[in-house]
């Protein structure tokens, strides 16, 4: 729309304002300095030449922030005509590339060119406002009325009408009649993201043991100008044409897909190379044949035609596809995937689509080196991309691929990006420019396109954009306005007072669903805050009110998370969610927190459900946090520090191996089975029990089941020299390669272990091998005690009959060896699961029977299935009594290399807390770092979204440290050149996975 002119009188101190030329005050244009916290960010919106035909042909005045990483030198914008300025005050039309610093934004009105009246101001750039993106709401706030109120500007807005508020045009909204975007950076997106891939590439192949020719391709950023770049590609292909690819890697292939202007980049760069393009149909015979000509490189551009069917096999159609996605489906990853050398996707992705290839796909692709992903659509269409990178770090390596996912690829080729856009930029900056001038109907489609990409005018959102009030009032309503209170004086101020302004700001809200064992400590620390309000949301009103207890600010509330309705509201009504549930109901909780645009943090593993809301989450600029407890979570952050330490220091890990457990402190498991009591969910622990493993220890990929998990167990754990330990392989340790950054194929050692007592696998394994693990079948009880003899009944297909120990013994020999069946006796005795033989008297160190009073009748429990029956007991009968205290344990061992001697050293980061009389030692460390990840989230200070760990951003790995240590938890790191745990692990494995004949 029109720039609103308002006759408003100007405050004498503005009249005495002094004009730059004797008739008029000339539209003036700022080209802002880019943030600076954006090293990388080198380009301008603007060209020198374009300043100097706006100076000369249009009689603009344009001034220049001061800014040495700008590619173009500012001696060239002064010979230009423009002037250096460092605020830009006088700007009407403010033009960047990225978002402006808040602390730097204008949003006054300022003087007319023609007339002694004010007008907006105009802000151009990309905002990253229009989707909705939370970590920008702040900015898109001062475009609205009222907000400097939130910024503690030194103008308030206030002071003048609406009409006069800043106008924000978002680059990424200009369009043309066809709806397709005119000012974009795609085309060099695809260039510079091509040079990377081809880079990563040939690094891969070297680290294969190949040299090629591709070695010598220029990283974008090496270079000032494109050109440069398309000659060394050239030499690179002559190289080609006369000597060839090296024979080992057969034909090079490479993958393109999409086909907008990402892809005609591609392309174009591309065209230096000796390419002959060739179709999905004649890659298995291009690659098997040993005669293909190794003196050209082979290009096959995919188009949705060539992989995507229908499900009941008919043919691709493309408005159909678009209708009903999840009516059709992919067949890249057998037709194209196996055959490429290199993949460059330049097509994105949406949920319901199918997705270009999956992790589990990957593996499909055997020659495939690398992946340029230009896309940079976290867990999208290339499932495996679970991160963007940087020009700094622009790689990493999934399942032996390297990922190349730089999310500002044109940053790396500044000036020849800018020139271009700066070309198709100043159409519209003429435009505003006319606009202020008062000139009418000079370039209309221009005029058009700027106000349909202008998000905010006159003080609120245009309509395509009021969606997005919502989101402003919300983060306001969390901010707490910083105006007077509007009741008369006398009811806001006294003579005690003089009359002071009052801050009224609203508490910012936590939800805590769950009340578990876990729960003191997150809560503690969070209600310590005042300016927090704490809502714990339990189906225990009496654990909830028990943890809110001793904090005013903090308030417990019976739900069920039966109750979708209720659990949706108080979602709602919170500013952050933590989910301290068990672990099947984290998803749902996020699916909630996705609904309302609300962040969740929860301490535990992502869940293939939790991971399938990533682009879900990420639309919504909504953060799920997993992964920030103990195991997971300090574990990560722990290793993650003591991994950029020895990057820093150019060491090659070569051994990752790390072990963490929950224990009794050792006085407390003498003498109980198991060795073990529960400071969490014993449903969890039990869990863990049977979870499938792989890892690598000493050069040797294993992969056990989880049925066998208990008898291929570690007997030696040498971390202590005190503690007498064994551990059990945890979950899949080869994902951790990627989480850490590591480069699979560098790793003799990958393994992440569980620590328990000696004799916790052999007693936990005789407990499965009787049917107490039993997880699917359910039993109906008639008494505590009859939870043995029935499990055994349901494993057996037979009858055992009631109160008969000497059958039961009998029973128990049919699936235990001779050896193991004594020990699990007594310890069932001990547990008071049967009743001891009645020849023996009770052991002295048997406790009492368990109370069952806080247990629900097993006559009244309905059927069960034993697992959740032992575990429910089990919380009662192994539970901790006042007096007892926890152990925690956890502990990294990296080998790693030094690069240039060869040397090896042996590097710990441990940590060893134990419990108090106010908090359990895992209480504190899964509660606290919950807390102090949620903190930050809440701040502000992180701006992820989607399904993250701790490790996705270092203010959350370093903040639960630095919290940590705050509260004498810190980890201790310490290097040792002796040998590491290794061969010990790997001699105890080899001898229980033979003892047990696997």
């Amino acid at each position: 729309m029109p720039l609103r002119r308002v006759s408003a009188a100007l405050p004498p101190s503005r009249l005495t304002v002094r004009f730059y030329t004797s008739q008029t005050n000339p539209v003036t244009i700022g080209i802002r300095r880019e943030d600076p916290q954006r090293v990388w960010e080198r380009r301008a919106p603007l060209t020198p030449d374009a300043v100097a035909a706006l100076v000369s042909r249009d009689n603009v005045r344009v001034l220049v922030q001061e800014c040495e990483r700008r590619v173009f030198p500012l001696e060239e914008y002064i010979r230009a005509g423009a002037e250096v300025h460092s605020t830009l005050e006088p700007a009407h039309l403010v033009l960047g590339i990225k978002e402006t610093p808040l602390h730097s934004l204008l949003t006054t009105p300022i003087r007319s060119v023609n007339r002694d009246v004010l007008v907006p101001r105009t802000h151009m750039m990309f905002s990253h406002t229009a989707k909705g993106q939370e970590y920008n709401t702040p900015l898109l706030s001062r475009f609205l009325v009222g907000g400097d109120r939130y910024a503690d500007a030194k103008l308030s807005d206030d002071k003048y009408p609406p009409q006069l508020a800043a106008r924000l045009v978002d680059h990424e909204l200009l369009t043309g009649t066809d709806g397709k975007r005119t000012a974009a950076f795609g085309w060099h997106a695809g260039v510079a993201g091509t040079l990377e891939a081809l880079l990563a590439m040939a690094h891969k192949h070297l680290e294969r043991g190949v040299a090629s020719p591709f070695l010598y391709t220029p990283r974008p950023h090496t270079s000032p100008h494109l050109e440069s770049h398309r000659a060394q590609l050239r030499d690179i292909g002559r190289q080609i044409a006369e000597h060839g690819t090296p024979k080992s890697l057969g034909p090079i292939v490479f993958g393109i897909t999409g086909n907008g202007n990402v892809t005609q980049g591609i392309l174009s760069i591309l065209s230096e190379l000796p390419i002959i393009e060739v179709s999905a149909d004649d890659l298995s015979a291009l690659v098997n044949n040993t005669a293909t000509d190794l003196r050209k490189i082979y290009l096959v551009h995919s188009l949705p035609s060539s992989y995507i069917s229908h499900v009941d096999g008919a043919p691709y159609d493309r408005s159909d596809y678009y209708a009903n996605p999840q009516a059709y489906r992919s067949s890249f990853h057998s037709k194209v995937a196996p055959y490429l050398t290199l993949l460059v996707n330049g097509v994105g992705w949406n949920i319901g689509f199918p997705r270009l290839l999956t992790t589990s796909q990957l593996a499909l692709a055997k020659r495939l080196a690398a992946v340029g992903d230009i896309s940079c659509d976290i867990g999208g269409g290339l499932e495996f991309v679970s991160r963007a990178t940087t020009i700094d770090s622009p790689s990493y390596d999934v399942n032996g691929v390297t990922v190349v996912a730089v999310d500002i690829l044109p940053a790396g080729l500044p000036r020849d990006a800018s020139i271009h856009f700066s070309g198709k930029l100043l159409r519209y900056v003429r435009s505003v420019v006319n606009d202020y001038k008062g000139i009418k109907g000079e370039d209309a489609e221009a005029s058009d396109s700027v106000k349909r990409a202008t998000i905010a005018s006159e003080g609120r959102l245009q309509q395509r954009h009021e969606w997005l009030t919502e989101k402003v009032e919300v983060w306001r309503k969390s901010q707490g306005s910083r105006t007077e209170d509007k009741r008369p004086a006398s009811d806001t101020s006294s003579e005690s007072d003089g009359g002071m302004r009052r801050t009224f700001e609203r508490q910012k809200r936590i939800l805590v669903l769950g009340s578990g064992m876990v729960g003191g400590p997150a809560v503690d620390e969070l209600a310590s805050r005042p300016d927090v309000e704490l809502i714990v949301a339990s189906n225990s009103r009496q654990e909830a009110e028990r943890l809110v207890a001793a904090h005013p600010n903090a308030s417990a509330v019976l739900v069920s998370m039966d109750d979708r309705t209720r659990v949706s509201q108080l979602v709602n009504e919170s500013d952050i969610v933590i989910s301290l549930l068990p672990v099947p109901l984290h998803p749902a909780v996020a699916d909630l927190c996705i609904e309302h645009k609300k962040h969740m943090v929860t301490a535990s593993y992502i869940s293939p459900a939790m991971r399938s809301l990533h682009s879900r989450a990420q639309s919504a600029d909504v953060l799920l946090l997993n992964e920030i407890g103990l195991d997971p979570g300090i574990d990560h952050c722990s290793a993650h520090a003591l991994l950029s330490r020895l990057r820093s220091e150019n060491k090659q890990v070569v051994s990752f191996t790390s072990f963490c457990g929950g224990l009794p402190a050792p006085e407390v498991a003498e003498g109980v089975p198991l060795g073990y009591k529960f400071s969490w969910s014993p449903r969890g622990a039990i869990r863990a029990a049977s979870e499938n493993a792989s890892f690598r220890l000493a050069g040797q990929d294993w992969e056990i089941p989880g049925e066998r998990l208990l008898l291929q167990n570690f007997p030696d754990v040498p971390l202590s020299n005190v503690l007498r330990l064994e551990g059990l392989a945890n979950r899949n340790s080869m994902h951790y390669a990627e989480t850490y950054s590591l480069k699979n194929e560098e790793l003799r050692t990958m393994l992440r272990g569980t620590l328990r007592y000696p004799g916790f696998a052999s007693l936990m394994h005789s407990f499965s091998a009787i049917g107490l693990l039993e997880s699917s079948k359910t039993i109906v009880m008639d008494s505590w005690p009859s939870l043995v003899r029935l499990s055994l009944e349901q494993k057996l297909g037979l009858s055992i009959p009631k109160d008969d120990l000497p059958s039961l013994q009998s029973a128990l020999a049919s699936v235990l060896p001779v050896h193991r069946i004594q020990t699990l006796l007594e310890a069932l005795v001990w547990l008071h699961l049967i009743p001891p033989a009645r020849s023996s008297s009770s052991s002295p160190s048997s406790p009492p029977a368990p109370v069952f009073g806080s247990l629900p009748e097993p006559k009244q429990a309905g059927p069960i299935t034993p697992a959740d029956a032992l575990a429910l007991y089990l919380a009662h009968a192994l539970r901790y009594a006042p007096h007892e205290r926890d152990l925690v344990l956890l502990h990294h061992e990296i080998v790693a290399r030094d690069q240039h001697s060869g040397v090896e050293q042996v590097h710990t980061s441990t940590l060893t807390a134990y419990g108090d009389s106010r908090a359990s030692a895992m209480a504190r460390t899964v509660g606290l770092p919950v807390a102090f990840a949620a903190q930050r989230v809440l701040d502000g200070a992180v701006r992820a979204t989607g399904v993250c760990g701790p490790t996705a951003e270092e203010t959350v790995w370093k903040g639960v440290l630095e919290g940590l240590e705050s509260r004498g938890l810190g980890v201790r790191e310490n290097v040792k050149s002796g040998p590491s745990m290794e061969s010990v692990l790997a001699t105890g494995l080899q001898q229980q996975t033979l003892a047990a004949g696997c």
